[in-house]
C-alpha cells in the first residue's frame, strides 16, 4: 500500500490483507468516487476482482430511500406524520399490546394509541426484533417474522397478516423495536400509491435521479454483477449465497413490497449527495429526518443491542449521533457489510462489502467510521 493512496483506500486494502472481507468499494469525500479493491471471494486467485458497478445486498440501508420515499407524500398531502395508518392497513387496526416484552401473548390488552406513520419511521410502532426470550419471541420465530439476512419468506400481505395478529411489544410511541416498522412502512407506500414499492420507488425517485442498478432484485441479465455473499463461521467466510445466485436475481414470485433493495456505488452515492443538498425533500422534512426525534424515555438499554443509545439516537430512516467529534452525522449500515454517513459538513462515507455484520466485520465498520475528513 502506498502512503500517498486515500485513508480510505487503504482502510480498506488492510482489512482485505487481514481477510476481513475478500474485497468491496470505499468512498469517502464531499462528493467522493467509489473505489474498488480485492476479488469477490477469499482465497483464490483466479476469483474475479470485485466489480466497481456490483450490483450489492445493501439490506437495512434500504430503509433511508423508504423514508424519503414516504416524506415526500407527506409533502404532497397525501400521508400525515402523525395520521393513522389503519386506513391502509387494516390488519394493524385495534392493535394489542403486551404490559411487557416478555409476558404471555394472552395478556395482551387493546392499545391506548393507534400506529402512525411518524411511529413506522421512527421504529416506535411496537413491532420489530423481540429482544427479550419469551413467547412473542417465539411466536414471531414460529410465524416467520423473525429477522435475518435472508428475504422474508412471505409474501407481503401473507406476513403483514402474521404480524398483525400477533400483540405489540409495547404501546406505539413508548417503545423502540428494529426493523419491522419499515418492512410495514413499504406495504404501506404500495397501498397507499396503488403499485409495488418497486415500481413507486422507481417512478418517483429511482429514474429520475437516474439510479438504474437500484430496485427490488437484480436483472437476470445482469445476474454477473452479483457478488457472493458470506457469513462467519469460525473465524473463516462462509458462502451463504453464490456470485449471480439467490433469492434477489430475477422478478421476485410474489409481492417483496416488505422487502430489501440492491443497489450501487454510484446509485447510492447520487441518492445520498441528492438527499444532502436538498433535492429530494423540504428543508423541514430534511432536518427531521436527520435529527434524532426518539423521547429520551423510549432510549431503553432493551430496545436493540447493549450501549446502542451511547451518543445515537434516530431520525427517520437513519440513526444520528448526538454528542461527540461526529455529532449531527447520519447514516445507517446494512446486514451484508454495508454502510454509509454523511457528516454535518456535508462528508459522505460509503462501504459496500457482501460479509455479514457481527464481531468480525465490527472493526472495519468502526475504523471507516473514524477516517479522518479528507481535505477539501
Amino acid at each position: 500500500m502506498s502512503t500517498s493512496t486515500p485513508p480510505a483506500v487503504r482502510l480498506l486494502e488492510s482489512a482485505i490483507d487481514a481477510s476481513t472481507v475478500p474485497g468491496g468499494i470505499i468512498a469517502h469525500g464531499h462528493d467522493p468516487e467509489p473505489v474498488a479493491r480485492g476479488r469477490v471471494a477469499p482465497g483464490a486467485a483466479t476469483s474475479p476482482a470485485f466489480p466497481l458497478d456490483a450490483i450489492v445486498r445493501i439490506q437495512s440501508m434500504t430503509k433511508a430511500i423508504q423514508a424519503v420515499a414516504a416524506l415526500r407524500l407527506v409533502e404532497r398531502g397525501v400521508l400525515a406524520l402523525d395520521s393513522p395508518v389503519a386506513p391502509w392497513l387494516p390488519e394493524l387496526a385495534a392493535p394489542r399490546v403486551l404490559p411487557s416484552p416478555d409476558a404471555d401473548l394472552d395478556r395482551a390488552v387493546p392499545s391506548p394509541t393507534e400506529i402512525t406513520l411518524r411511529h413506522l419511521l421512527t421504529c416506535t410502532s411496537g413491532l420489530g426484533i423481540a429482544t427479550a426470550e419469551g413467547p412473542l419471541q417465539r411466536a414471531m420465530a414460529q410465524a416467520g417474522l423473525e429477522a435475518g439476512s435472508a428475504p422474508w419468506s412471505l409474501a407481503a400481505d401473507e406476513w403483514l397478516a402474521a404480524l398483525g395478529a400477533l400483540p405489540l411489544a409495547g404501546e406505539p410511541g413508548r417503545v423502540w423495536r428494529y426493523h419491522h416498522s419499515f418492512s410495514v412502512l413499504g406495504i404501506l407506500l404500495s397501498r397507499v400509491t396503488g403499485s409495488p414499492l418497486d415500481a413507486h420507488l422507481r417512478a418517483d425517485l429511482l429514474e429520475p435521479l437516474g439510479m438504474v442498478d437500484t430496485g427490488s432484485f437484480v436483472p437476470a441479465a445482469q445476474h454477473h454483477r452479483l457478488p457472493p455473499a458470506f457469513t462467519v463461521e469460525d473465524g473463516e467466510l462462509v458462502e451463504v449465497e453464490a456470485a449471480g445466485g439467490g433469492p434477489l436475481v430475477g422478478p421476485p414470485g410474489g409481492d417483496v413490497s416488505h422487502g430489501e433493495l440492491v443497489s450501487t456505488a454510484a446509485d447510492y452515492l447520487r441518492f445520498l449527495r441528492a438527499l444532502r443538498d436538498g433535492e429530494l425533500l423540504s428543508p423541514e422534512h430534511l432536518a427531521m429526518m436527520t435529527t434524532d426525534q426518539v423521547p429520551a424515555e423510549v432510549k431503553r438499554p432493551d430496545s436493540f443491542y447493549p450501549g446502542f443509545w451511547d451518543g445515537t439516537g434516530w431520525g427517520f430512516g437513519v440513526s444520528v449521533v448526538t454528542g461527540g467529534e461526529h455529532r449531527g452525522r447520519w447514516g445507517w449500515s446494512g446486514g451484508y457489510g454495508t454502510d454509509f454517513f454523511v457528516d454535518a459538513d456535508g462528508t459522505i462515507g460509503l462501504l459496500l462489502a457482501q460479509v455479514e455484520i457481527g464481531e468480525h466485520l465490527m472493526p472495519l465498520l468502526e475504523a471507516f467510521q473514524e477516517l479522518p475528513t479528507p481535505p477539501s
